[in-house]
């Protein structure tokens, strides 16, 4: 049984997928397992698979039939013998030689944990970098409500993360933009988390990235976004900073009634408490709304009243 177990799900992009085998393949920590996972229409990727050879323990799957993300993730994983899953997106990879050994020291040292690096973002347009390192605060407030993470996702891609094989949790077929803060808040109500502070991954930023063309469209976060909130607990609202965030999420989307909802394809239940967050929001002027110190300000005033509404 490998250590690690590196699932790579994998579609029609053998020309990033090349540049993650090339870093997999001068790792300095071996006792791994790569598992291929492929979507693509063409044999483009299994085409590479095969000059890969020299990688031990290689896997290549083709699906049956295209997964689409995130159920082409959840097919590598259920492929996996290692007793650790380090998912990498095909178009991600790993800093130097040493990356996967760290993950691996920090897993020998944290049984059961939940660990992620840091992690450097590369911009494929403008060929340019930067490193992206978590607020200490936003760790220790997610300690304590790993809910927190709908505010701000300070843990990055799944690509910067590794946790136990212990079949516990999946990516949820129903999300695409909000999939990975759903793994991540499951994993934390449950296991310790770990932060390496090294940037162990370098992320390739493009626009043929799920989130680059679901960002800010109605039709695809609205619906996830109620159904987020119904499937993790109303009562999460009660922490301010996800309470903020549902108020900006409300604001920005300019959402002023149930029936917006039902335009973009959410018909499930709304909570009193977002309906009245709706109402008020309905009656303030927009000028003030896009301001943001005034927005704050609204914010907290109504939270302090709906708070008690939040059951």
């Amino acid at each position: 049984m490998p250590f690690i177990s590196i699932c790579i799900p994998a579609y029609q992009r053998p020309q990033y997928l090349k540049r993650l085998l090339d870093s997999i393949r001068i790792q300095s920590f071996t006792d791994f397992e790569v598992i291929i996972t492929d979507d693509s229409p063409d044999d483009s990727v299994y085409q590479l698979f095969n000059e890969y050879a020299d990688i031990p323990s290689l896997y290549y799957h083709k699906n049956p039939r295209p997964l689409g993300t995130p159920a082409n993730w959840n097919a590598a994983i259920a492929i996996a013998k290692g007793q650790w899953i380090k998912l990498m997106h095909d178009d991600d990879w790993f800093a130097d030689a040493g990356s996967l050994q760290q993950f691996a020291d920090a897993a020998q040292r944290n049984d059961g944990a939940f660990i992620f690096s840091a992690y450097t973002n590369i911009f494929e347009n403008t060929n340019t970098e930067k490193i992206i390192f978590p607020e200490k605060f936003r760790i220790r407030k997610a300690l304590k409500e790993p809910a927190i993470l709908l505010a701000k996702n300070f843990i990055g891609p799944p690509s910067t993360t590794l946790h136990k094989n212990d079949g516990r949790h999946q990516y949820d077929i129903k999300l695409k933009w909000l999939v990975d803060i759903d793994m991540y808040r499951r994993r934390l109500e449950t296991d310790k988390l770990v932060y390496l502070s090294q940037p162990l991954i370098k992320v390739g930023m493009s626009n043929t990235q799920v989130t680059s063309y679901t960002k800010n469209i109605g039709a695809v976060e609205i619906p996830e976004h109620f159904h987020f909130l119904e499937k993790m607990g109303i009562e999460k609202l009660k922490n301010i900073l996800v309470y903020d965030y549902n108020w900006r999420f409300i604001r920005n989307f300019n959402i002023v009634s149930t029936e917006n909802l039902q335009k973009f394809g959410y018909n499930g239940p709304v909570h009193p408490a977002l309906i009245e967050m709706i109402t008020a929001q309905s009656k303030i002027p927009r000028k003030f709304l896009r301001n943001g110190v005034s927005s704050k300000m609204l914010m907290a005033m109504h939270f302090i009243k709906n708070k008690r509404k939040i059951k």
